[in-house]
Formats: C-alpha cells, sequence, structure tokens
C-alpha cells in the first residue's frame, strides 16, 4: 500500500493535504495512490452546496461547520475556487472567511483551483473527496465556485445538493433556463430576512408543480447565515434526503452512475495525454498549427488517427 494511503487511514492530516496537492499536480504516482485510497474508502456523506456569487455559499457553510462540530461531527471542506488569471493558483476566497476553524482538528478545509476546468468543479475534485472520505471524516462537503449553468457538475460527485438561492436576486430566471434546478436536492433560502422571501419561496413551490419531480421532492429552507438561523432545519434537511437515498436505494444507484461517468473522464484523461506526447513529440504536427488554413477537425482527426495507430 502506498504510504501516504497508510498515514491517510491512520489519520495523518499531513499525508492529507501532501495526497491532494499530489493529486492536484497530477503527480505520476497519483493512480496507484487512489487505487490504494479507494480500497480503504469510508461512508461519508457527500454534500454540495452550489448556487450563484453573492449568494451567501461560504457564509453559510461557516455557520453550518460550527454546528456540525457542536454535533460532534468531523467535516472536510472542499471549496472550489476561481483560478487567478495571472498565477494560475486559487484566489482563495472562501479559506479567509472560515479561518475561525483553522485550529479544530475535527475540520479540514482545502481550497482547491478550478485550473480552467468546466462545471464549476475542479478536475481533481472527486479524489479529493475520496481521500477525505478514506481519512474518515463524517461529512464532505463541496462548495463550488457559482458560475451558473456550469455548475451541473455538482450532481457528478456528491449525493446530496444544495442550491442555494436569494430573495430579489433576479437571478431566479436564469437558473430555471441553465437547468440547475433541476439537479436540487434542496433549495436554500439565504438572507431570509431580506424582502422578496414569499415570492421567492411561491416560485419555487411552483417550479416543482410544473417539474412533477420523480420520488424526492426538494424541501426548501430558509437561512440567515449572518444570524446564525435556519443551521437546524437546514442539517434536517440534509438528513432526511440522506434517508430517502438509503430507504430507496437512490443513493446506491446515484453512486454506480458516479462512479461509471469517473472510469469515463479517467479514459479520456488518459487518451488525452498520450494523444498530447504522441503529437508534441513530432514537430511536424506542431508546426501544422502555424498554417492559416489550417482546419482544426481535419487535425482533430488526424491527430487522433496518430494515438490509434492509423497513421
Amino acid at each position: 500500500m502506498h504510504s501516504l494511503a497508510e498515514k491517510i487511514q491512520q489519520q495523518d492530516m499531513r499525508a492529507l493535504a501532501r495526497a491532494i496537492s499530489l493529486i492536484e499536480n497530477d503527480d505520476p504516482e497519483k493512480l496507484d495512490l487512489m487505487s490504494d485510497i479507494f480500497s480503504i474508502q469510508k461512508k461519508a456523506h457527500h454534500i454540495g452546496i452550489t448556487g450563484s456569487p453573492g449568494a451567501g455559499k461560504s457564509s453559510l457553510i461557516n455557520r453550518l461547520l460550527t454546528y456540525l462540530r457542536g454535533k460532534g461531527l468531523t467535516v472536510a471542506v472542499i471549496a472550489v475556487d476561481p483560478t487567478s488569471p495571472f498565477s494560475g493558483g486559487s484566489l482563495l476566497g472562501d479559506r479567509t472567511r472560515m479561518n475561525q476553524h483553522f485550529l479544530d482538528p475535527g475540520i479540514f478545509i482545502r481550497s482547491m483551483a478550478t485550473r480552467g476546468s468546466l462545471g464549476g468543479l475542479a478536475r481533481a475534485t472527486k479524489d479529493a473527496i475520496r481521500v477525505c472520505d478514506a481519512y474518515g471524516f463524517d461529512i464532505i462537503l463541496v462548495e463550488t465556485v457559482g458560475v451558473g449553468q456550469s455548475e451541473l457538475d455538482v450532481m457528478k460527485v456528491v449525493d446530496t445538493t444544495g442550491l442555494v438561492l436569494t430573495p430579489n436576486s433576479g437571478d431566479v430566471l436564469q437558473i430555471f433556463k441553465a437547468g440547475i434546478m433541476e439537479i436540487a436536492d434542496l433549495f436554500i433560502i439565504n438572507k431570509a430576512d431580506l424582502p422578496g422571501v414569499v415570492r421567492l419561496k411561491a416560485t419555487l413551490e411552483e417550479y416543482m408543480m410544473i417539474a412533477q419531480p420523480k420520488g424526492w421532492s426538494p424541501l426548501i429552507v430558509k437561512t440567515i447565515s449572518t444570524e446564525n438561523k435556519g443551521m437546524e432545519e437546514l442539517w434536517k434537511g440534509i438528513e432526511q434526503h440522506k434517508s430517502y437515498l438509503f430507504e430507496t436505494r437512490q443513493g446506491e444507484e446515484r453512486r454506480l452512475k458516479q462512479l461509471e461517468l469517473e472510469v469515463y473522464e479517467l479514459i479520456r484523461e488518459e487518451i488525452w495525454r498520450d494523444v498530447e506526447r504522441r503529437v508534441q513529440s513530432d514537430q511536424s504536427k506542431v508546426e501544422q498549427l502555424r498554417d492559416p488554413e489550417a482546419d482544426p477537425y481535419q487535425l482533430a482527426r488526424e491527430w487522433y488517427g496518430v494515438w490509434k495507430g492509423d497513421s
């Protein structure tokens, strides 16, 4: 077994942080490490918190962390931040908001840069979740960047998805159009002390009547994170959805689907790396890009053919 995997199983926090760095840097040891990690993964509940920028996701998670620790639960937070256009690194906004929890051994907070990946999630997010799971955390929270339509990717890596909305935000119609409403297991109306709460709640209820969700009908929870209100109701809603997943076996089916998608993604990554290596090793292929009439579709077919051995 990989030495880092052994240390993570022994709940070595430094090993946990090093493993995630290794994953983010796409180290050659990553696949071997993750295979060992997979063999010791636990059964943490994976919760995604998504929504538009400014909805108060980080503040909400900050309050939820305090509530969960009060219940004796250990929590890992994977906060996916936008990539800096200058350094290529994470802007780390979420970690600064949650700094009161840094010294708590029952909480682990890690910011990950999107590094240009779509879907509001870093490519390494799923692996980071699995490493935190193997460590033995009870709850793993994933906060996404909040980029709108691409938030759909969050449902590929979590069990329960909470969509954070705010009254009078003006983004509800856009969220309807983006299809984000369809991934929500809970609607969290944050900043519920602002005008427009009743209207927003009615809009959500109307949406559910039209959508007629099969099986689980998303709950609507009101919170005021600045005043630490609604955390108990939010947690009850999350637990209710967890029970539904267990009792109806929807949780197992969801994770099987996620596993299938993950296998395909790993295959795509390996093919991409191999194609890139083969093309970059042939300078004549790279020079084709300098042709002002270069046809990207033809080049794609040709370069892929190199990998397949067609040419």
